[in-house]
């Protein structure tokens, strides 16, 4: 099973197209003068990553009082992502792979379905009948505790959000990717991280709360 790369740890340097932006991003372009929060999320067809790249916009400032420049890979292709994003703007930087390259690079692991009817395994390897037991409603949103994938649908509904093609091509290639979190110092160290649903899929879709995110920048 795939392990998200922990503190202490140097990041693998990637440079991906800028989604609200021309040109591409590296990570070489704040080596030694900012430190880093990078999120990585599922595509835009994830109610739940979309939630959180709207609130790591709202913490922002508050990460770059204390010198901490913030990014959002997107796993959604640039042109879809960059239509999304001209209505909804977001004052962080945002970066398109939809291919979950970089994702894979810093290790957040995915969920690995095993054959039905087949001995339980170790989370995120998991039956798909014990997955379509899990119940969430990270958000408070949904009412009462849902199937994760029908959680999807009952948010994107609310927002008017309607899958594209390319979203579609998306959830059938990358749908089980978690997200991630990590916090990088100047030199490209590894000081803080964090992924998604690490004991069970009823923690699917929870994300690091503000002063979570503010604590890991404060103590580096």
């Amino acid at each position: 099973m795939t392990h998200p790369i922990r503190a202490g740890e140097r990041a693998p340097a990637f440079s991906l197209p800028a989604i609200n932006r021309e040109g591409s991003l590296s990570t070489a372009d704040y080596r030694g003068r900012s430190a880093l929060m990078i999120g990585f999320f599922r595509g835009l067809h994830c109610p739940f990553c979309r939630r959180q790249i709207a609130h790591l916009g709202a913490v922002q400032p508050s990460l770059a009082a204390l010198g901490v420049e913030t990014l959002a890979v997107v796993n959604t292709p640039l042109e879809r992502a960059r239509l999304y994003f001209r209505y909804r703007p977001s004052p962080i930087m945002l970066l398109s792979d939809p291919h979950c390259e970089t994702h894979q690079a810093f290790g957040i692991p995915r969920i690995e379905l095993l054959p039905v009817g087949s001995a339980p395994g170790a989370w995120p390897r998991t039956r798909p009948e014990d997955f379509a037991a899990a119940r969430i409603d990270p958000t408070g949103e949904l009412g009462a505790p849902t199937q994760p994938m029908e959680a999807n649908g009952v948010l994107n509904r609310k927002d008017g959000f309607e899958l594209t093609p390319a979203d579609e091509a998306i959830v059938a290639a990358h749908g089980a990717q978690f997200a991630g979190q990590f916090l990088l110092d100047r030199e490209g160290i590894v000081r803080w991280s964090w992924s998604e649903a690490p004991d069970s899929p009823d923690q699917l879709c929870r994300f690091p709360t503000a002063e979570e995110t503010l604590a890991a920048a404060r103590q580096m």
